[in-house]
C-alpha cells in the first residue's frame, strides 16, 4: 500500500473540490494513484468533472499575432523570472515582436526559432534574447508557441486575457472569400476565441473527442448508475444522459455561448453565417495558460 502524503491529498482536493477525508480515502483505495482516485470520487458523485489544474509555475506573458488577411495566427509564451519583468512594457513588446516573427518566418519548433535571424535586426532570436536578458537583468526564454496557417477560405482569430495570462487562437472555415473581412464575422471570431479563454473546452467538435476518452467517461457514468441500485435499463439512460452533458461541457461548439447562454456556440455560428449568406465552421483552437506548460 502506497503512503498517502498530505501533498497528495492537497493535489487531489485542488483538482476535484472534494473534502479532505474523502480525498484521503479515495487515494487509499486507489493505492496512491491520483487519476484513479479522481475516478473513485467521481463514481461516488464527490468530484466535479476533472480538468487540468494548469497551475502557473512561471512568470512572463503570452503574446498573439494575426496577419492582416487573418490567414496566420500565432501564440507564444515567453517566460521571465518575476512578474515584475513579465509586466514590463519592453518585455511584453518583445514578446509581441516575437509572435510577429513566428507568423512570418514559420519556425518548426522552439529550437529552430532561436536560430532564425530577425531580419530587421540582423541577429538571431537567441542573440536578441541575450540583449533583453542583459537589459532587464533576468533570465527568460520561449516556453512554447503555436502557429496556425489557414488554407482555402477561412480565418484565424486570437484573444489575450488577463494581460497575457491566457491566450487563444481559434480557426474557422467558410465558403465565401469575403466573409473573413466582414465586421460581423470578425466580431464573432473574437467572441469564439474569448469563449475558449473563459470556458476552457477540450476540443472544438464532438468528433475530436478521442474514443478512449468517451469510453472512460461512459464507464464512470455506468458505475454511478450501478451505485444508484436502479434497473439496468435506467442505469444506461442515466449514463447516456450524462455523456451528453459531458459533451456540452467539453466541446466548444456545444457549449452555451458565454455572452448569451440561451444559444450554443454552434447556433451562434449559424446565426452569423445566415446573416452573411455563408456557412461558418469552427475548425479548432489552441489555448495557452501562462506556466501551464511547465506544470504538465
Amino acid at each position: 500500500m502506497a503512503e498517502i502524503t498530505a501533498s497528495m491529498v492537497k493535489e487531489l482536493r485542488e483538482c476535484t473540490g472534494a473534502g479532505m477525508m474523502e480525498c484521503k480515502r479515495a487515494l487509499s483505495e486507489a493505492d496512491g494513484n491520483l487519476e484513479a482516485a479522481v475516478d473513485v470520487l467521481r463514481t461516488r458523485g464527490l468530484a466535479q468533472l476533472a480538468k487540468k489544474a494548469g497551475r502557473a509555475t512561471n512568470e512572463g506573458t503570452i503574446a498573439a499575432f494575426v496577419t492582416d488577411d487573418m490567414k496566420v495566427g500565432v501564440l507564444v509564451e515567453v517566460n521571465s523570472e518575476t512578474d515584475f519583468v513579465g509586466r514590463n512594457k519592453e518585455f511584453t513588446s518583445f514578446a509581441a515582436e516575437l509572435a510577429e516573427h513566428i507568423a512570418k518566418d514559420a519556425p518548426t519548433d522552439v529550437e529552430h526559432l532561436l536560430t532564425q535571424t530577425v531580419t530587421a535586426r540582423g541577429i538571431t532570436v537567441s542573440e536578441l534574447f541575450g540583449e533583453k536578458v542583459s537589459k532587464l537583468g533576468e533570465n527568460m526564454g520561449v516556453a512554447r508557441f503555436a502557429r496556425e496557417e489557414i488554407t482555402g477560405n477561412g480565418a484565424a482569430a486570437t484573444y489575450i486575457h488577463g494581460g497575457g495570462k491566457i491566450g487563444v487562437i481559434a480557426t474557422f472555415a467558410f465558403e465565401k472569400p469575403e466573409t473573413g473581412s466582414d465586421p460581423a464575422f470578425q466580431a464573432f471570431a473574437r467572441d469564439v476565441a474569448m469563449q475558449v479563454a473563459a470556458a476552457a473546452p477540450l476540443v472544438a467538435n464532438r468528433d475530436a473527442v478521442p474514443a478512449d476518452v468517451v469510453a472512460h467517461e461512459l464507464s464512470i457514468y455506468k458505475a454511478q448508475g450501478a451505485e444508484s441500485g436502479k434497473p439496468e435499463a435506467i442505469q444506461m439512460k442515466i449514463a447516456e444522459g450524462r455523456i451528453e452533458k459531458y459533451f456540452k461541457e467539453v466541446v466548444l461548439v456545444e457549449q452555451a455561448f458565454v455572452k448569451n447562454p440561451d444559444i450554443t456556440v454552434a447556433q451562434y455560428a449559424a446565426q452569423i453565417g445566415k446573416s452573411l449568406g455563408d456557412t461558418i465552421t469552427v475548425v479548432g483552437f489552441d489555448r495557452f495558460v501562462l506556466g501551464e506548460h511547465a506544470a504538465e
